[in-house]
Protein backbone atom coordinates (compact mmCIF):
# COMPACT_ATOMS: atom_id res chain seq x y z
CA UNK A 1 0.00 0.00 0.00
CA UNK A 2 0.82 3.32 -0.82
CA UNK A 3 0.87 6.58 1.74
CA UNK A 4 -1.20 8.26 -1.52
CA UNK A 5 -3.92 5.78 -1.12
CA UNK A 6 -4.46 6.17 2.35
CA UNK A 7 -7.79 7.99 3.58
CA UNK A 8 -8.17 10.32 6.55
CA UNK A 9 -8.65 8.30 9.24
CA UNK A 10 -5.93 5.74 8.01
CA UNK A 11 -3.57 8.76 7.74
CA UNK A 12 -4.69 10.41 11.15
CA UNK A 13 -3.81 6.83 12.58
CA UNK A 14 -0.85 6.69 10.92
CA UNK A 15 0.33 10.08 12.22
CA UNK A 16 -0.79 8.94 16.28
CA UNK A 17 1.33 5.49 15.51
CA UNK A 18 4.63 7.66 14.85
CA UNK A 19 4.46 9.71 17.37
CA UNK A 20 4.14 6.68 19.38
CA UNK A 21 7.12 5.23 17.62
CA UNK A 22 8.84 8.12 18.04
CA UNK A 23 8.37 8.83 22.11
CA UNK A 24 8.99 4.65 22.94
CA UNK A 25 12.23 5.26 21.06
CA UNK A 26 12.89 8.36 23.11
CA UNK A 27 12.16 6.48 26.21
CA UNK A 28 13.69 3.22 25.63
CA UNK A 29 17.52 5.01 24.88
CA UNK A 30 16.20 7.32 28.26
CA UNK A 31 16.18 3.77 29.91
CA UNK A 32 19.49 2.23 28.85
CA UNK A 33 21.48 6.00 29.43
CA UNK A 34 19.91 5.28 32.85
CA UNK A 35 20.62 1.52 33.61
CA UNK A 36 24.75 2.51 32.46
CA UNK A 37 24.79 6.14 33.98
CA UNK A 38 22.16 6.26 36.51
CA UNK A 39 19.27 8.83 36.63
CA UNK A 40 21.14 12.10 36.77
CA UNK A 41 23.38 11.63 33.81
CA UNK A 42 20.28 10.37 32.38
CA UNK A 43 18.59 13.41 33.05
CA UNK A 44 21.43 15.77 31.92
CA UNK A 45 21.73 14.02 28.68
CA UNK A 46 18.33 13.67 28.23
CA UNK A 47 18.10 17.52 28.86
CA UNK A 48 21.05 18.24 26.28
CA UNK A 49 19.09 16.66 23.49
CA UNK A 50 15.59 18.66 24.49
CA UNK A 51 18.06 21.77 24.47
CA UNK A 52 18.33 21.44 20.66
CA UNK A 53 15.38 19.19 19.33
CA UNK A 54 12.37 21.54 20.80
CA UNK A 55 14.11 24.58 18.96
CA UNK A 56 13.86 22.25 15.53
CA UNK A 57 10.62 21.12 16.48
CA UNK A 58 9.40 24.99 17.24
CA UNK A 59 11.25 25.75 13.77
CA UNK A 60 9.49 22.80 11.83
CA UNK A 61 6.01 23.67 13.06
CA UNK A 62 6.78 27.31 12.54
CA UNK A 63 7.59 26.30 8.71
CA UNK A 64 4.54 24.10 8.31
CA UNK A 65 2.12 27.05 9.51
CA UNK A 66 3.97 29.48 8.06
CA UNK A 67 4.77 31.18 11.08
CA UNK A 68 6.96 34.14 11.59
CA UNK A 69 8.73 34.29 14.60
CA UNK A 70 7.36 36.57 17.41
CA UNK A 71 3.70 35.80 17.02
CA UNK A 72 2.93 36.14 20.24
CA UNK A 73 0.93 33.84 22.54
CA UNK A 74 -1.55 32.73 19.54
CA UNK A 75 1.20 31.73 17.72
CA UNK A 76 2.64 29.86 20.34
CA UNK A 77 -0.95 28.11 21.57
CA UNK A 78 -1.34 27.04 17.54
CA UNK A 79 2.15 25.69 17.85
CA UNK A 80 1.65 23.29 21.17
CA UNK A 81 -1.38 22.03 19.42
CA UNK A 82 1.17 20.53 16.17
CA UNK A 83 4.04 19.15 18.90
CA UNK A 84 4.62 14.95 18.61
CA UNK A 85 3.24 15.15 22.06
CA UNK A 86 0.00 16.71 21.11
CA UNK A 87 -1.11 13.21 19.03
CA UNK A 88 -0.65 10.82 21.86
CA UNK A 89 -1.47 12.74 25.17
CA UNK A 90 -4.34 14.79 26.52
CA UNK A 91 -3.30 18.43 27.06
CA UNK A 92 -5.18 21.88 27.78
CA UNK A 93 -4.25 25.24 27.10
CA UNK A 94 -5.85 28.16 29.53
CA UNK A 95 -6.44 31.83 28.57
CA UNK A 96 -5.61 33.65 31.81
CA UNK A 97 -5.29 36.83 30.26
CA UNK A 98 -4.47 38.62 27.53
CA UNK A 99 -0.49 38.33 28.65
CA UNK A 100 -1.09 34.87 29.99
CA UNK A 101 -1.50 30.97 29.40
CA UNK A 102 -1.60 27.91 30.91
CA UNK A 103 -0.56 24.79 29.22
CA UNK A 104 -1.22 21.45 31.28
CA UNK A 105 -0.51 18.24 30.31
CA UNK A 106 -3.60 16.27 31.31
CA UNK A 107 -2.45 12.57 30.70
CA UNK A 108 0.75 12.21 29.54
CA UNK A 109 1.72 8.56 27.38
CA UNK A 110 5.44 8.62 29.21
CA UNK A 111 4.00 9.07 33.07
CA UNK A 112 1.03 6.46 32.37
CA UNK A 113 3.66 3.87 31.04
CA UNK A 114 6.07 4.34 34.09
CA UNK A 115 2.09 3.62 36.74
CA UNK A 116 1.30 0.74 34.71
CA UNK A 117 4.44 -0.86 35.23
CA UNK A 118 4.56 0.11 38.95
CA UNK A 119 7.33 2.44 38.41
CA UNK A 120 7.99 5.53 40.26
CA UNK A 121 6.92 9.26 37.98
CA UNK A 122 9.76 10.20 36.09
CA UNK A 123 11.05 13.23 37.67
CA UNK A 124 10.70 15.84 33.79
CA UNK A 125 10.56 18.81 35.76
CA UNK A 126 14.82 19.87 34.58
CA UNK A 127 14.09 18.66 31.25
CA UNK A 128 10.93 20.53 31.15
CA UNK A 129 11.79 23.95 31.65
CA UNK A 130 14.21 23.46 28.83
CA UNK A 131 11.85 21.98 26.72
CA UNK A 132 8.91 23.98 27.15
CA UNK A 133 11.10 27.37 27.80
CA UNK A 134 13.12 26.84 24.53
CA UNK A 135 9.60 26.11 22.69
CA UNK A 136 8.20 29.11 23.63
CA UNK A 137 10.79 31.10 22.87
CA UNK A 138 11.41 29.31 19.60
CA UNK A 139 8.04 30.77 18.83
CA UNK A 140 8.41 34.25 20.53
CA UNK A 141 11.95 35.42 22.38
CA UNK A 142 9.76 37.82 24.45
CA UNK A 143 7.46 34.83 25.80
CA UNK A 144 8.61 33.64 29.42
CA UNK A 145 8.07 30.54 30.40
CA UNK A 146 7.37 29.05 34.72
CA UNK A 147 6.99 25.79 35.70
CA UNK A 148 3.71 25.55 38.17
CA UNK A 149 4.08 21.94 38.60
CA UNK A 150 5.73 19.22 37.06
CA UNK A 151 6.59 15.88 38.46
CA UNK A 152 8.43 15.58 40.96
CA UNK A 153 6.75 17.82 41.85
CA UNK A 154 2.78 17.37 43.90
CA UNK A 155 0.54 17.75 41.38
CA UNK A 156 -3.18 17.35 40.65
CA UNK A 157 -4.89 14.00 39.84
CA UNK A 158 -5.98 15.51 36.88
CA UNK A 159 -2.44 16.94 35.37
CA UNK A 160 0.84 16.26 35.32
CA UNK A 161 2.60 19.36 34.78
CA UNK A 162 1.11 22.94 34.13
CA UNK A 163 3.69 25.61 32.48
CA UNK A 164 2.82 29.32 32.53
CA UNK A 165 3.21 31.13 29.73
CA UNK A 166 3.42 34.91 30.13
CA UNK A 167 4.39 37.64 27.36
CA UNK A 168 6.24 41.03 27.51
CA UNK A 169 6.71 44.20 25.36
CA UNK A 170 10.56 43.26 26.64
CA UNK A 171 12.53 40.15 27.99
CA UNK A 172 14.83 37.23 26.52
CA UNK A 173 12.13 34.56 27.21
CA UNK A 174 14.37 32.76 30.52
CA UNK A 175 13.25 30.42 32.92
CA UNK A 176 11.41 31.71 35.94
CA UNK A 177 11.36 29.19 37.50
Amino acid sequence: MDLSELNREQLEALLEDFAKRWLAHDGLWFQEVEKARGMEEAIRLDAAAWERFTVLEAGRIMSFLNMEPGGGLSALKKALQFRMYALVNRQEIIDVDSSTVIFRMNDCRVQAARRRKNMAEFPCRPVGMVEYSGFARAIDPRIKTRCLYCPPDEHPQDSYCAWEFKIGETGNGSNNS
